[in-house]
């Protein structure tokens, strides 16, 4: 029997390694044709005999198996050199298939020779080495990418005066910085942080919300006023805490109909203190999924009867036709000098003609429209006369917005005119206004200036969020009022927020316009912000591919040689492109925070290629991606397509369907790092450090939870917040944790494990009892794929 075993190993392992031999041979003529590298068919050739003879019990089948493995190895040492993650895939299957091949029962039956069955077994020592010696040097570049380029500035700016530990803005105050001049909490003593309080709001996703593609996302931020946090759901439930213990005070539920919408998601509410309304002094402005403005008694959480109609005001009015699920607020109102300012998301890349993204004000007080502005209009803050709607398909603002009380000015970031990925229908105004930010006054809705990051944005490269604002040096021992705006293509552009104009070189680069689609007329130049630090990710090449095996990445290697792709501004193309970055952006909805002491920005990156396939409109429609619609006058309702990623594009020719760049087993097609943080000077224009931040811990193939954490950065969905102490605190990362880093150094301080993904951006405190609190939301991210939750973790000094 033993024999007979021992038989069988030898032959199930000879089939196993011809089987990887003509994986090999197969994808690697494939990469080959396609105009890739041959060696993985030569790799694959000897891999192949060896199974051969293994399988036909020869000793020798092992030793050729060692050579392969060797040269295998130093082809990817040629390719990679020591980056022990992008080894791991090459080399990785290959060595554990070596150890087994080692084993001592699948030696003994292919030789009586007991020196030559010690030299087999012997032999397994080389493949346990190689495998040590990836993880050694996966660890060792992750280190090499934690890089110190300069020192840490030292503080440029007078001592900003106390706090009173709250926080009222999603930035804390109205310019954004997410900047905190709490100190209780330092490096030396952020180690000791423990949970002081947790609070389950119960709101977690329904029947039918966990399908492909539609996202539940708890990206809130809490405002705190008083000893009270204010939070908001992704079913937009309203619930006031105690900052002390973390009890709820009361709830509010607006029983708004969420079962259209696609996108689940509120990232906070907007807080106002008004001493002539009697009625309802301090409020909390928020809005519903059905796109409605509430105003609720801070007190009582109960809807301000004195604000519009019982406490509502209505987001379609003057809209045109609305679908359920069309037209929406994710991000917090602006309350600033008496009015609520806000924009909203609307369901984009769906058609020409969606509802418009018109910018409005409404009076604090009674909730009466102030002021709108409508780029399709002239003068674009015109009142509407009886009958007229805004202007339909204009670029909408859906990011938090950010405000400069001094000046009056109110900083819109601007998406797209949609549909998002074809762009020959679009209107002068529209190629103005697209993927811009726009200062407008607070009082009148006036535009002061605007200033556009990407001209004829067809790749989705909307502004996600409002400028930091920041006072920096001007050299001359003045001070020059600033603002960075953060974009998706990783590019930071630093300009003078009373006139818009640009504080760095900002350059008009050329990018590639063909091939392109019938009709398009795409620029032939992009602003290069080239004064600042660039952030996007390097072009993309073939040893870049990623796998969890040497098989998926071989697959992605032929994926890349067979897509088009020129660089982030690839055009889109009939058929399948690579758009890196994506929509999702290098930085998205979050921003980056500054420190107005030592003029350091910090951001957090991700690094995530997507594809970007274009078909025909009637080829969506024969393969059931969408069906027919005879566009908003028909009277048709609209037919919503098959997944979230589809977008129909209707009144074009063409439909696009944008996905994540993922192998067969839903592992990256890139290498890591896949998320970082940057420390940069604002003064010198240079970073200061990087460094990669996460692990794979709760990221894996197929979309499970368990993984050995490496420390190759992850992807990241969520901001940071900066302490006068010198702390970074920032969830965001896909291993499900929130961490401290050390804000002259980058180095990791302190981590909590999180409950679920910490896809949100954190703040912090101090509450009635006198102690320093770090709050972040953990309910995780639909899209980002990490654990979905419905809590709120706080932490606090013991």
């Amino acid at each position: 029997m033993p024999q007979i075993t021992s038989r069988l190993w030898a032959v199930l392992t000879g089939l196993l390694v011809a089987l990887v031999g003509l994986g090999y041979v197969v994808l690697g003529g494939w990469l080959a044709f396609v105009g890739g590298t041959f060696v993985f068919i030569l790799l694959g050739v000897g891999f192949l005999i060896s199974g051969v003879l293994l399988f036909r019990q020869r000793l020798s089948g092992v030793w050729l198996y060692l050579l392969m493995f060797l040269a295998c190895a130093g082809w990817a040492l040629y390719e990679v050199g020591l980056d022990g993650w992008q080894l791991m895939p090459r080399l990785l299957v290959v060595a554990v298939l070596g150890v087994w091949i080692s084993m001592p029962w699948v030696i003994r039956q292919l030789t009586l020779v007991p020196s030559a069955r010690r030299k087999g077994v012997t032999a397994g020592g080389i493949y346990v080495v190689a495998i040590a010696a990836m993880l050694f040097f996966g660890w060792h570049i992750s280190g090499t990418r934690f890089v110190h380029h300069q020192p840490f500035p030292p503080a440029q700016a007078a001592q900003m005066p106390q706090s009173d530990g709250d926080w009222k803005y999603y930035g804390r105050t109205a310019d954004g910085q997410r900047f905190s001049p709490l100190m209780q909490i330092t490096p030396q003593n952020v180690s000791q942080l423990k949970l002081a309080w947790r609070f389950d709001s119960g709101d977690v996703k329904r029947d039918g919300e966990d399908k492909a593609g539609r996202e539940f996302n708890l990206e809130v931020t809490p405002v705190k006023v008083g000893d009270v946090l204010y939070i908001c759901t992704p079913h937009r439930q309203v619930i006031a805490l105690n900052a002390t213990s973390g009890k709820a005070l009361w709830t509010f539920d607006p029983q708004n109909d969420t079962s259209a919408n696609e996108y689940l998601a509120c990232r906070g509410v907007a807080w106002s203190d008004d001493a002539t309304d009697k009625d309802c002094q301090q409020k909390v402005i928020t809005t519903t999924a059905d796109a409605r403005l509430v105003a609720l008694n801070a007190e009582t959480g109960k809807p301000c009867a004195s604000f519009g109609k019982q406490g509502f005001v209505s987001l379609t009015d003057h809209m045109g036709e609305v679908p359920p699920g069309f037209h929406f607020i994710t991000s917090q109102p602006m309350v600033m000098d008496g009015r609520i300012i806000l924009g909203g998301w609307i369901y984009d890349n769906q058609s020409t003609g969606e509802p418009s993204g018109v910018v409005r004000a409404y009076d604090i007080k009674s909730g009466n429209l102030a002021w709108a502005w409508d780029m399709g209009r002239n003068p674009a803050n015109a009142p509407l006369k009886p009958g007229e709607e805004y202007t339909r398909g204009t670029p909408n603002g859906w990011g938090t917005y950010t405000a400069d009380p001094v000046l009056g000015l109110v900083y819109i970031p601007l998406g797209n005119a949609t549909p998002d990925y074809y762009g020959a229908q679009r209107r002068p105004f529209d190629e103005t206004y697209s993927s811009a930010v726009v200062a407008l006054d607070v009082r009148t809705g006036a535009e002061r200036w605007h200033y556009q990051t990407v001209h004829h944005d067809v790749w989705d490269y909307d502004v996600p969020i409002g400028p930091t604002l920041v006072d920096l040096p001007d050299g001359n021992g003045g001070i020059t009022p600033a603002l960075v705006q953060t974009t998706k293509m990783g590019q930071l552009f630093l300009l003078d927020r009373r006139s818009g104009k640009p504080l760095a070189a900002v350059n008009e680069k050329s990018v590639a316009v063909t091939p392109s689609l019938p009709g398009e007329r795409l620029s032939p130049v992009q602003p290069d912000s080239a004064g600042m630090p660039d952030l996007s990710p390097a072009d993309l090449r073939e040893t870049d591919m990623w796998g969890a095996t040497a098989f998926d990445q071989l697959l992605c290697r032929i994926q890349f040689h067979q897509y088009r792709y020129q660089g982030k501004f690839t055009p889109p193309a009939e058929g399948t492109s690579i758009a890196y970055p994506a929509f999702d952006g290098v930085i998205d909805w979050y921003g980056a925070s500054v420190d107005p002491l030592h003029h350091v920005l910090i951001a957090n990156t991700s690094y995530i290629p997507f594809t970007m396939q274009i078909m025909k409109s009637e080829e969506a429609i024969q393969k059931g991606l969408m069906k027919t619609w005879a566009g908003w006058q028909s009277g048709q309702p609209y037919p919503k397509p098959k997944e979230f990623a589809v977008g129909p594009q209707y009144g074009t020719p063409w439909a696009a369907i944008v996905k994540p760049w993922l192998s067969v087993l839903d592992a990256p097609c890139n290498a890591p790092p896949w998320g970082k943080i940057y420390a940069i000077d604002l003064v010198s224009k240079k970073i200061i450090w990087e460094r990669p931040a996460g692990t794979t811990r709760d990221m894996n193939i197929f979309g499970t939870h368990t993984n050995v954490p490496l420390p190759t950065g992850i992807f990241m969905m969520g901001g940071n917040v900066i302490t006068q102490s010198g702390l970074i605190f920032t969830g965001a990362t896909a291993d499900d944790y929130l961490r401290a880093f050390d804000e002259a150094s980058g180095q990791e301080l302190w981590r909590a494990r999180l409950p679920a993904g910490g896809q949100a951006t954190p703040m912090t405190y101090q509450a009635g009892d006198g102690k320093q609190y770090v709050v972040i939301a953990a309910g995780g991210h639909g899209g980002l794929g990490t654990r979905s939750g419905d809590s709120l973790m706080a932490y606090a000094l013991p």
